[in-house]
């Protein structure tokens, strides 16, 4: 995941829909908004989601075809100003090119929280960016304590 693919007729396009939301009624007002992705290692983003999940509620959030990555909705405009280390934060999404609610909007992936189950349209990128943080100290120590004295 780390270049998507947006499933869209125009390749070109550096951004497809965001997914809709479960209420048809929330789902037509959602379609014309825009998402960028933040994608992380899967190890460091899973972490990332059940602290996010048991704390505030966590977003939609794809996993690519290899389980080797997880990419977090985060609101439009966070591209502009993410800078933390491991990570990646891109502009990918625009609205009206998928054709199922259902559909991950980028090629190649899947949802690991699909827009009906995830709590938020898009994750909050100050928590993203702390659970990130916590995620990494917790599998430091656990890679610390296990390690042969």
């Amino acid at each position: 995941m780390s270049s998507p693919a947006v499933s869209s007729p125009t390749a070109a396009s550096p951004t497809a829909s965001l997914p809709a939301a479960a209420s048809p009624a929330a789902a037509s007002d959602r379609q014309d908004q825009q998402c960028d992705l933040v994608t992380v290692p899967a190890r460091q983003g899973l972490e990332a989601v059940d602290i996010i999940r048991l704390r505030v509620g966590v977003g939609p959030v794809l996993h690519d075809g290899d389980g080797d990555t997880l990419g977090f909705l985060v609101p439009p405009g966070t591209a502009d100003g993410w800078d933390l280390p491991g990570s990646a934060c891109t502009q990918t999404y625009e609205g009206g090119t998928r054709t199922s609610r259902s559909e991950p909007p980028v090629t190649g992936t899947g949802w690991l929280v699909p827009p009906d189950a995830a709590c938020t349209e898009a994750t909050d990128p100050a928590v993203l960016r702390a659970a990130l943080g916590e995620a990494a100290r917790t599998i430091e120590a656990v890679e610390r304590t296990s390690r042969p004295v």
